[in-house]
């Protein structure tokens, strides 16, 4: 089983991600802890081979969960999916989550993804590419995309998981179960 979580920034995408992987005792892929360095320096800008062969590495294995909206990348795991599970929650959902999200990370100031030295900042929360600006700039024109993509009978071998709330969430191992016949 290889599986995509993919939805807006700050949707939930890495803990769902975990815990299929949890359940399914398969790897987790954040596509994030690929790609962020130290001092907030991203490979998918600054060095795309090295972001392209690391997540190519990744992926390499026969079962995973990767969570992750890098186009960038997309190529590679692409055809490998078994499954994807789209978290398209209303905005005003992913909104709250992303900001309870930068301000737990704000307080706690705990690293991001061990190594790098990333911490949360409020200072950077209205700047551009943060995740808070980010969500509320490209949520409509994100979930556009998937519709089209996932629309595309290029993907019609690649089983869709899509949840509208929240709460449809709690039976995501359930279904994948029933899908793939593990019990």
């Amino acid at each position: 089983m290889r599986v995509s979580v993919v939805g807006t920034s700050g949707c939930g995408k890495s803990t769902m991600a975990a815990n299929i992987a949890d359940a399914f005792h398969i790897p987790v892929i954040e596509l994030d802890a690929i790609n962020w360095q130290a001092g907030w320096r991203d490979l998918n800008s600054h060095d795309p081979a090295e972001f392209k062969r690391r997540v190519a590495q990744a992926v390499s294995a026969d079962a995973w969960v990767i969570a992750g909206n890098y186009s960038a990348v997309r190529p590679i795991y692409m055809p490998r999916l078994t499954h994807i599970v789209w978290l398209d929650y209303p905005k005003h959902v992913v909104m709250r989550r992303v900001i309870w999200r930068s301000f737990v990370r704000a307080i706690d100031r705990k690293e991001l993804w061990p190594g790098t030295g990333n911490r949360e900042n409020p200072r950077m929360w209205l700047e551009k590419d943060h995740p808070i600006r980010w969500a509320w700039d490209t949520f409509e024109k994100r979930r556009r995309e998937y519709e089209q993509r996932f629309a595309n009978p290029e993907n019609s071998d690649v089983k869709l998981i899509r949840l509208r709330d929240p709460r449809e969430a709690r039976d995501v191992v359930a279904r994948l179960r029933a899908m793939t016949g593990c019990g």
